[in-house]
């Protein structure tokens, strides 16, 4: 299958996919860090999402996909939509319009790929606080990473198009919170805020694995 992962500089779902035999890229605004730039299409996703599409991977190699993509596998940017960040739409009690309104291209990327002309899709997000409620579709299910045979907790979900719900392969009994707090997961002390934040985006190589083998 052809496959294109939206938003994904780490390659491991990519990655997962290639192991597996398909022609899957990466697709990111960031370089990959995966180790693959001859996978890997530093582009706005939007620009190629719906196939029928020539581009360059990263190592300057020219493809063309003469159809629509089999699947689109996504992890468009969460910033606003986390319950993490909702103490960011209210100051001292005062609803933060000008956030809100600088959301509104994340949930335009998000509705734009939820749409894309593919017929099997995945997007995968933190579970969106009540704002976005009534903006984006429901979501199809949700899991976490201990389900997959990692030994660490972050509710996650899936919104799904034509592709069966992702079932869980090993669980984990005993686990922990994935969280970046003073070197809790890793060195990362003196890193920046943006730095952490990629660090905690990149998908669980046992989640990885489970969408490559059980969509693949």
């Amino acid at each position: 299958m052809d496959i294109l992962v939206c938003c994904e500089e780490s390659q491991r779902v990519c990655i997962a996919f290639r192991n597996k035999g398909h022609n899957a890229y990466s697709c990111d605004l960031q370089m990959c860090s995966g180790n693959h730039p001859e996978w890997h299409i530093v582009a706005d996703c939007l620009k190629i999402i719906n196939g029928n599409v020539h581009f360059f991977t990263e190592d300057g190699k020219s493809h063309f996909i003469g159809k629509r993509w089999d699947m689109i596998i996504a992890f468009p940017p969460c910033t606003y939509f986390s319950r993490v960040n909702f103490f960011n739409y209210y100051r001292h009690g005062v609803f933060n319009q000008k956030r809100f309104d600088e959301s509104r291209k994340y949930v335009d990327l998000f509705l734009a790929i939820y749409n894309a002309d593919c017929e099997k899709i995945c997007i995968e997000n933190p579970l969106p606080i009540s704002l976005f409620k009534s903006i984006l579709p429901p979501y199809s299910m949700r899991l976490q990473p201990f389900e997959f045979g990692e030994p660490y907790s972050k509710l996650t979900c899936l919104w799904l198009k034509n592709l069966p719900y992702l079932m869980p392969t090993l669980f984990c009994l005993e686990y922990k919170p994935f969280v970046v707090i003073n070197g809790n997961m890793t060195d990362l002390d003196n890193k920046t805020i943006a730095e952490r934040s990629k660090f905690r985006s990149k998908t669980f190589p046992g989640v990885a694995l489970a969408m490559s083998e059980q969509w693949g």
